[in-house]
């Protein structure tokens, strides 16, 4: 009798130590957003904004950290060796998630891995050259490109990103007139145009449109097929050289690490579309240069199944190969 009585108070005691981790709910600490890229660029500006947003709804703070290097390959890691709980959530953008499987030999993780969570927003790259530029039109630029004695650069945010390949893409149609310069992040790079010492770039527009209104840079061209809704002043590439394949942009989406309970990547999925769904929140991202893209977790998993395959063949057309 004494036995089965320890053994009950026991077994109610290991029960009652066990529930409350068990039953702790989503989220107990604060979020970490991961930017896989430095301060300044497209996805830090969308994480921010809406970070703002998510703690506020979550009852949690909302902590943005950045994490540059490798073409978006080191803060993709780090959000994959973080417990799959969503209190850590990739702010992904498309080379990480797309384009860096058929870029970078070794890999470090599997983009796989990384869970679609939701999409926040969809944005044309700018094309953007130095204040001081001669070109203000993107025909007086590349009629200059065509011309010139000595070759132009290009920067991007490092090799692989959208706005490397589209540097790329613009480059074949000029052989020997472009040269790439590679850095880490939006931020340097978008520095060095503003300095003049680059002559030009493929940033995201949410970055570039500050410095545009600024008058620090100009804003030549979009790199999308349609004109952005932020700037429809600004034509295309596509209608400034009749290249009609050209289209390129840059997306930001949270993810999560493979293992993440679905109840929880369902409850991000909701929370993060009724914050883009807000007037405010919308008119921010619009402001910035930004589409707002919210959709369904299915919806999102097909899109980013969609973008590996374009991306696939973009590197397999333009033949370029990583640095």
């Amino acid at each position: 009798m004494l036995r089965s009585i320890v053994a009950a108070a026991t077994a109610a005691c290991l029960s009652a130590t066990a529930l409350p981790a068990a039953a702790q709910p989503f989220p107990n600490r604060p979020i970490h957003l991961i930017v896989a890229y430095s301060p300044g660029g497209t996805g830090d500006v969308v994480a921010r904004i809406i970070g703002d947003r998510l703690g506020a709804a979550l009852g949690q703070p909302v902590i943005v950290e950045n994490r540059a290097g490798a073409s978006g390959a080191i803060g993709a890691q780090a959000v994959l060796n973080a417990a799959p709980d969503g209190h850590t959530l990739l702010v992904g953008q498309t080379a990480e998630i797309v384009v860096n499987q058929y870029w970078i030999k070794g890999l470090t993780y599997d983009p796989k891995n990384l869970m679609p969570v939701a999409l926040a927003t969809v944005v044309p790259l700018a094309l953007t050259v130095p204040a001081s530029a001669p070109s203000s039109t993107l025909a007086d630029m590349l009629k200059a490109v065509e011309a010139g004695k000595a070759p132009m650069t290009f920067a991007s945010a490092g090799t692989g990103t959208p706005g490397h390949l589209a540097g790329e893409y613009l480059s074949a149609k000029f052989p020997g007139k472009l040269i790439h310069v590679p850095y880490k992040g939006a931020g340097p790079a978008l520095g060095d145009v503003i300095g003049g010492h680059v002559d030009m770039y493929f940033a995201g527009l949410p970055a570039a449109m500050p410095l545009m209104k600024a008058g620090t840079v100009k804003v030549l061209a979009v790199s999308s097929a349609v004109r952005a809704q932020a700037a429809p002043e600004i034509p295309t590439v596509a209608e400034v050289t009749g290249f009609k394949d050209f289209d390129f942009t840059l997306w930001q989406g949270f993810f999560a690490p493979r293992g993440t309970p679905a109840d929880v990547i369902a409850r991000l999925n909701g929370e993060i579309n009724k914050i883009l769904a807000e007037p405010e929140t919308k008119r921010r991202l619009l402001d910035a240069g930004a589409n707002v893209v919210p959709l369904s977790i299915a919806e999102f998993d097909a899109f980013v199944t969609a973008e590996r395959e374009k991306y696939e063949r973009i590197i397999r057309l333009t033949g370029v190969k990583s640095e």
